[in-house]
């Protein structure tokens, strides 16, 4: 990969890391580093990329890798996680109270759901990028919606 490559994708797919690392993390901090560590691999790595769609790929499978391994640090049990969060804005009411009530999900259900509406991958998609079976991702998912309607039902 050269160095004009390794900038147009960082320029292309940055904010997509970022996005995916602070719904996993909810925290800026810990999302800024996992998308560090997800483009230091990238400018290391030595893969042939076939396309855009193999970068991005590529790129999501590693941020949620990343984000594992960070997760999995014996410091994070140390570690209180803050909730004060950066949220994305919403020009409209009814989907910054939705995205919201997805972010208050359980990580089982809000990464798949993230991952689904919010980055339009399949469920197929999902799955190879969580390391689930397409089932598992659909169950995840109606669940997922079954608790979102639950909760927003209850406001």
């Amino acid at each position: 990969m050269t160095e004009q490559d390794y900038a147009l994708a960082v320029e292309r797919h940055l904010d997509m890391v970022y996005r995916i690392a602070l719904n996993w993390f909810r925290h800026p901090a810990d999302a800024e580093d996992a998308a560090q560590n997800v483009m230091l691999r990238l400018w290391r790595t030595d893969t042939d990329f076939e396309n855009a769609d193999h970068l991005r790929h590529w790129l999501v499978r590693v941020t949620v890798n990343e984000c594992k391994r960070i997760t999995m640090h014996p410091w994070r049990s140390r570690t209180a996680p803050l909730e004060s969060c950066a949220e994305p804005v919403f020009d409209d009411r009814e989907k910054r109270e939705l995205y919201q009530a997805v972010m208050d999900l359980p990580g089982k259900y809000r990464v798949p759901l993230y991952l689904y509406y919010y980055e339009g991958y399949a469920v197929r998609e999902v799955g190879k990028l969580l390391s689930l079976k397409p089932s598992t991702v659909q169950t995840r998912l109606a669940r997922g919606r079954e608790k979102l309607k639950h909760m927003l039902t209850e406001e």
